[in-house]
């Protein structure tokens, strides 16, 4: 087995069909097929099964896409380690951010870092199980986690500092006239809600617990931003960190009472390299919601 082969089988189970692999890797599409036949050969199994909808990994191939991953990611980090010299940064950065917290902040901390060593290449992707995310973090699968809370010892754990959390009315909803919204008068508002496994609808149950009320659904999504939209338009309100608002929608943003905050934690894979310290920097220079110590111990909560 080989490490071109743990590629191609991820980027077939990530697209989907072996033709749209190739056309991501750059190589030809019998090229990937053969690949896959000779892994499948080897470890005497199937790693996809064919469906309407293209091939998905079966429960063994799952299983086996897990651990290529890691090796996969390990192998990136090693050339990148191998390539950065003093001045320059080179290989791969792989960025996981929870949904919803630095959503202004780390775009422009990214951007600061690929101005500087624009030969660095930069994946991120949005999050919005913190379940997943610890997990990913715990395999070592990231570089680097933008969350609100974590499981990881205080030399891997970096509190940055505090996302406010802030409610979302509708256009002319009677409680814009006020500088804050007292969240018992939510108390009778529908709520655009998120989905059930996302940390944001963690937080918001969290919040209206603690506060004696009783939501009424009125939508679900999956995204900050169509929350935001959908609460403006008057299908309820919603609630979610400061950060996450779209500019041209501050008008229907109001902080809440009591205040609300959460943690924001930059985690950092085991020996991390000079890219990751360097972005952990720049996102100390950001500002947020509030000061913290540099380094701590942080342990979930819902």
């Amino acid at each position: 087995m080989s490490l071109r082969q743990y590629e191609y089988a991820l980027a077939v189970a990530e697209e989907g069909s072996v033709t749209a692999a190739a056309e991501r890797l750059h190589v030809a599409q019998p090229s990937v097929s053969q690949q896959i036949r000779g892994l499948e050969r080897e470890l005497g199994v199937r790693l996809f099964a064919r469906t309407p909808t293209g091939l998905v990994p079966t429960t063994v191939g799952r299983a086996f896409l897990r651990e290529a991953e890691v090796a996969v990611t390990a192998s990136r980090r090693a050339r990148a380690t191998a390539r950065a010299g003093a001045e320059d940064l080179v290989g791969e950065l792989v960025v996981a951010v929870q949904m919803g917290f630095g959503t202004r902040q780390l775009p422009r901390a990214l951007g600061e870092l690929r101005r500087r060593h624009p030969r660095l290449e930069i994946t991120v992707f949005e999050e919005p199980s913190a379940a997943e995310l610890d997990r990913l973090c715990r395999r070592g699968t990231l570089d680097f986690a933008l969350m609100a809370a974590c499981d990881r010892t205080p030399s891997d754990a970096h509190r940055l500092g505090d996302e406010e959390l802030v409610v979302v009315l509708g256009e002319g909803h009677p409680h814009l006239g006020s500088e804050r919204v007292e969240l018992a008068e939510l108390r009778d508002e529908p709520w655009v809600r998120f989905d059930r496994d996302s940390t944001l609808d963690a937080v918001l149950v969290e919040v209206v617990r603690d506060h004696g009320l009783t939501p009424a659904t009125a939508a679900r999504v999956s995204q900050a931003a169509t929350a935001v939209r959908w609460a403006a338009e008057g299908l309820g309100v919603t609630l979610l960190p400061a950060s996450a608002v779209p500019p041209g929608h501050e008008h229907v943003v109001r902080p809440v009472s009591p205040a609300l905050h959460r943690p924001v934690i930059a985690v950092l894979r085991q020996d991390a390299g000079p890219a990751e310290k360097t972005l952990l920097d720049l996102l100390r220079k950001e500002k947020w919601s509030g000061s913290a110590p540099e380094t701590v111990s942080v342990s979930r909560h819902s």
